[in-house]
This record gives structure tokens, C-alpha cells and sequence, in this order.
């Protein structure tokens, strides 16, 4: 077990919540004041981390918090107070890990299925339009315009193939859409279907990150929540909607010009999240070898 003192831990702690801040603060005011932002919102919407839980520092499993400052963080899920080489330390619990032992094998699997495969590129960003294909009225984001309109957004999804492989994407398919796919997805094929091209699946690692706090460290879940952000802008740049009035320039993937750009983007992207799902699956793989030595229960 590595022992972090306080200094040292302190200096993570703060440069950490510098980097939250950044993120949260401005969401926090658009959410005192009222005003809903259809682009970032949804980072704290769909994805059920919250910004105060976010804001807390977390070291890792394997890694402990000496000193006198580290006690309090004993009262948040998943910590205990041991003593290591004489010195009262905070640290991770491994009944914690017992707990988790179960989501940690499964997103290691799901992860190592994903980087096993070759990246799909060429599906568009076509999800967001098959949302709301033949919806009429009934627009996921009623107060953002379709660039198109309703017709000129049916007819972009009528001239090409739908290849998402996402299901948590794919649900949200209007009954219309769904049975246009190249694939019917289920959850059950989630495993076999996952593949890194897919904007949503670089995106999901933020949330696979935070569902694995406090045995992850929170420098890790930030950085696939930078990501996430990052994967949104271009999911909703290239979806149907008209986000200008937002600063957003569309991606008019219903031209040639743009779907070549949206490619180039999403490849881009894709090679980002690599590593980021790498240092992740290495993490569950960790924890999962019993590498660490477990101090206390």
C-alpha cells in the first residue's frame, strides 16, 4: 500500500478541484440562473455523477491518506481507518472492492472487448437524427430547432444506412428508426457489439470510470469526463439540430464535405479515448490480480 502524506496529498487534492472547477462552475450558474444548455447539460443529466461528487478527491484503491486531515474522508463510502507501519492511515476498503468485484470484472470485459476490435468509423453521428426520425413535433430537444426541419431531417436519415453499435444509443431510436439499423441492438450483445470508433463509447468511459470511485482515482474519471465533453460537442455539431445561437458550426454530414469531416473528427477522437480506456482496463485489471495488499477490511 502506498502512503500519501498530507502535503503531498493535499497538492492532488487542490490541482484536482482546480480542473473540476473549471467544468462544474459554469453549469452551476447556468443552473442557479435558470438557463439550460442542450450541449453540456447533458453531462449532467444522462450521466448520474453529480457535480459534489465529482468535486471529491479520490487517490485510488492501494493508495492511502495520512494525516490528521485525511480522518473526515473516513465517513464517505467505501473508507476506513487502518494502521500501516505504526501510522493511522485512510484508505479504500477492500470490502469495497468485494462489493464492486462484480461491475469491475464487467467493465474490464467490456473494455477489453472493445480495444480488441478494429474502429468502425463512417455511421455519421446518424444517432441523433434517427432520435428524432418521423417524430413530427415530438423533438427531444424541443426548444433547439432542426436544422432541416422535421421532412429535410427524414429524408438525410431515408438516403443513408443507420450503423450505430451502440445500445445505449440505439434505444433511443424512434420505432421508425430502430428497424432501419444494420443491427437490432439488445443489451445482452453489448459486449460483442462495442467498438472504439463509436463517439458514445468514448464517452461512456467517463461513466464506467465513476461507477468504479473510490477504487479508482478521480484524476483518471476527470480525464474521461474531458473527453466526454469533447465527443459531445462533435455528437451535437453533427447532429440535426441548429445550436449556433450556442456557438456550435454544424456539421453538415448530409453532404459529402461533411460526413469526410465528421470522420476525420471522430477518428480523432477515438485515438484519444485509446489510452484512456487502456489506463482504465488496466486499473480493473488491478484490482481484479489482488495485487495490492489489503490492509484491514
Amino acid at each position: 500500500m502506498r502512503v500519501l502524506p498530507e502535503e503531498q496529498w493535499h497538492e492532488q487534492r487542490d490541482r484536482y478541484r482546480e480542473r473540476v472547477d473549471v467544468i462544474v462552475t459554469p453549469h452551476a450558474q447556468r443552473r442557479a440562473a435558470g438557463i439550460a444548455h442542450p450541449v453540456h447539460d447533458f453531462l449532467f443529466t444522462y450521466y448520474s455523477f453529480r457535480p459534489n461528487q465529482l468535486r471529491r478527491w479520490h487517490p485510488g484503491f492501494g493508495c492511502a491518506l495520512a494525516g490528521k486531515s485525511a480522518r473526515p474522508v473516513t465517513q464517505w463510502a467505501g473508507y476506513h481507518q487502518v494502521t500501516v507501519d505504526g501510522e493511522a492511515v485512510v484508505t479504500a476498503s477492500g470490502v469495497m472492492l468485494e462489493r464492486r468485484r462484480e461491475t469491475v470484472q464487467f467493465v474490464a470485459s467490456l473494455l477489453s472487448a472493445t480495444a480488441s476490435r478494429p474502429a468502425v468509423l463512417g455511421c455519421f453521428g446518424l444517432h441523433e437524427w434517427a432520435m428524432v426520425y418521423r417524430s413530427g413535433d415530438d423533438v427531444r430537444h424541443s426548444k433547439v430547432p432542426l436544422r432541416l426541419g422535421c421532412a429535410g431531417t427524414d429524408d438525410v436519415v431515408e438516403s443513408m444506412t443507420l450503423r450505430c453499435t451502440h445500445y445505449d444509443a440505439f434505444r433511443f431510436f424512434t420505432d421508425d428508426a430502430a428497424p432501419r439499423n444494420a443491427n437490432l441492438l439488445t443489451r445482452e450483445d453489448q459486449v460483442g457489439s462495442e467498438q472504439p470508433g463509436c463517439l458514445h463509447a468514448g464517452m461512456d468511459l467517463y461513466k464506467w470510470a465513476y461507477k468504479l470511485i473510490p477504487l479508482v482515482d478521480s484524476d483518471l474519471v476527470l480525464d474521461c469526463l474531458e473527453h466526454a465533453f469533447l465527443a459531445r460537442e462533435l455528437d451535437m455539431r453533427a447532429s440535426p439540430y441548429d445550436l449556433a445561437d450556442y456557438g456550435y458550426e454544424p456539421i453538415a454530414i448530409e453532404t459529402a464535405d461533411g460526413r469526410a469531416e465528421y470522420v476525420r473528427a471522430q477518428s480523432a477522437l477515438a485515438a484519444r479515448a485509446e489510452p484512456l480506456r487502456a489506463r482504465l482496463l488496466h486499473s480493473c485489471q488491478d484490482l481484479l490480480s489482488g495485487r495490492h495488499r489489503i490492509v484491514g477490511a
